[in-house]
């Protein structure tokens, strides 16, 4: 019981950690900028791993390799503490279990954005964050939009991406189950 309670306080500090450390460097990828309470809420608590990682990683063809860097890098931390009882994993093992962590949070953070991009559409179009959801589910939605057309008016792309992310995340943990 309190193995799972220590994996629940970990794996819920390093998601948060990792997801925003991810945020930032897909606003950086794709140039947007946030609001000023964001980005310091997001900058204050992430810099402590970007500073130091920006000397070894500098910013190469404009992204951020210093913030993906940390996210792999909490994500490997987190599998670390979740998994140091069963010292019996391989360190190779334990990377890609690392790199499989991260691509879930890459994908629930899709998942999460296209769900806040379409109650914005539902409740609020013009609610001042919704600029920035669309722009960051943009690069997601375009290829989809494209494709499906509108039906009676409505858009259903995100349904699409969400299914298509679900299936994606469906794999990850396909990949993971045989490796923990």
């Amino acid at each position: 019981m309190l193995y799972s309670i220590f994996t629940l306080i970990v794996d819920t500090v390093a998601s948060v950690v990792g997801g925003i450390l991810l945020l930032r460097f897909w606003m950086q990828a794709i140039r947007v900028r946030p609001p000023s309470s964001i980005a310091q809420f997001m900058f204050q608590l992430t810099d402590w791993l970007v500073t130091p990682l920006r000397r070894i990683l500098p910013g190469i063809g404009g992204y951020d390799w210093a913030s993906l860097a940390g996210a792999f890098l909490i994500a490997l931390l987190s599998v670390v503490l979740g998994l140091w009882i069963m010292s019996s994993l391989s360190v190779e093992t334990v990377l890609l279990l690392a790199v499989l962590r991260l691509a879930q949070w890459i994908l629930y953070g899709f998942m999460g954005l296209i769900l806040i991009e379409v109650v914005f559409s539902w409740v609020n179009p013009h609610a001042p964050l919704a600029p920035l959801v669309q722009a960051l589910t943009d690069p997601l939605m375009r290829p989809l939009r494209r494709v499906i057309p509108l039906i009676g008016n409505i858009d259903l792309s995100p349904l699409a991406a969400f299914l298509l992310l679900r299936i994606a995340l469906y794999l990850v943990s396909a990949l993971i189950l045989p490796l923990a």
